[in-house]
């Protein structure tokens, strides 16, 4: 008789091995370089994925001001943020927040493609966004990333 056993081991967050990876968001498309990055903090780049755990890496994106939309998104696309009282919705438009808060276009994208729940947001914040291409984060040997 056979007595190898296989198993699937289920890996807990503080088991997990973290990384840190670099993203250049210059000339990058959003939406393809945020489910990238949705992708890596969730872990599912790794063997051991599970999806009740944070096993995700950690993500540095600089240069968030040179993103691009594809088509008519930076005279079409509007974010939307309400204040729950009557009359209390405010809508930003895409060109305006590039100019205001470039690093928010990357942030909502990347919080809105996580799970809407306490794991999701243990996620988002393992993620740090840049204008420019410096960033505070030399000490933990940040691994470049192209997508």
């Amino acid at each position: 008789m056979n007595t190898l056993s296989y198993r699937t081991e289920s890996v807990s967050a503080e088991k997990a091995e973290r990384k840190w990876y670099v993203v250049n968001a210059e000339n990058q498309s959003v939406g393809r370089m945020c489910a990238e990055i949705a992708s890596i903090l969730r872990g599912k780049n790794k063997p051991t994925y599970t999806p009740h755990a944070d096993t995700g890496d950690y993500v540095i994106v600089i240069n968030a001001e040179k993103v691009r939309f594809t088509g008519n998104k930076w005279e079409q696309k509007e974010y939307r943020n309400y204040s729950l009282h009557p009359g209390g919705l405010k809508v930003t438009m895409a060109d305006e927040m590039l100019a205001k808060f470039p690093e928010r276009i990357v942030e909502r994208a990347v919080k809105g493609m996580l799970p809407k729940t306490k794991l999701g947001k243990a996620m988002i914040k393992k993620m740090f966004v840049y204008v420019g291409s410096e960033h505070p984060h030399a000490a933990q040997k940040p691994e470049n990333l192209s997508i």
